[in-house]
């Protein structure tokens, strides 16, 4: 059981690809959302709500607007990296069967949030916790996501109605895939290699390592 647990982790990927657009079963769909829910919160603030957007209308609309943002960002990179990112595919929007938006409320439970007082991004690691419940639970249910982060958030604030004053944290591309690939996607396209974890170890105090050292 221990080993099943590992196995979901080292198996999570961010898929863009793969998705093959079919349904995601009722049943499945409520049981990654319930992981997500049962994310530790702040405060048991759980300052998340879930937008899920099937309309395809609205899918078009936002990869239009983050293709646009996927220009801006080439528009800043050198030859050599601009050549590089091209080749590279950022999101699954229209491909995936579900686009699933987490928003964060920092009113909710305020003023008195247990625990935020002294850290005000304390919610918003909490967004991120449910986040990550969704992914690791959908990995376990042999379904793909893809976080897509090249947008504004207003622009998908006013897409989707949320109201003033609470954030959209991720949109997450949601369904099943013909696969997932067992090395990352940026890693497998040169983008940027992963580092061992040997070099994110430091004991007692924090030690500053060259950035040339091996």
């Amino acid at each position: 059981m221990i080993e099943e647990f590992y196995e979901v982790l080292r198996k999570r990927r961010d898929v863009r690809g793969e998705f093959t657009g079919e349904p995601i079963p009722g049943a499945t769909l409520l049981r990654i959302l319930e992981a997500a829910h049962a994310a530790p919160s702040v405060g048991l603030t759980q300052p998340w709500d879930f937008v899920l957007v099937d309309d395809h209308a609205t899918r078009e609309t936002f990869a239009k607007h983050v293709h646009e943002e996927r220009e801006v960002f080439a528009e800043q990179l050198t030859e050599d990296r601009a050549s590089t990112f091209a080749n590279i595919k950022i999101e699954g929007i229209l491909e995936s069967s579900l686009g699933i938006v987490v928003t964060y409320d920092p009113a909710r439970g305020a003023p008195d949030v247990l625990g935020r007082h002294a850290i005000a991004d304390a919610g918003l690691y909490s967004v991120c916790l449910a986040i990550q419940n969704l992914w690791l639970a959908a990995t376990a249910e042999g379904l793909g996501v893809g976080w897509v982060s090249f947008y504004r958030e207003p622009f998908l604030g006013e897409l989707l109605g949320v109201p003033a004053g609470i954030r959209p944290v991720a949109w997450l591309c949601v369904g099943p895939v013909s696969k997932l690939e067992t090395v990352p996607d940026l890693e497998r396209h040169g983008w940027r290699s992963r580092r061992p974890l040997t070099e994110a170890l430091h004991h007692g105090r924090f030690t500053p390592r060259d950035p040339g050292s091996a």
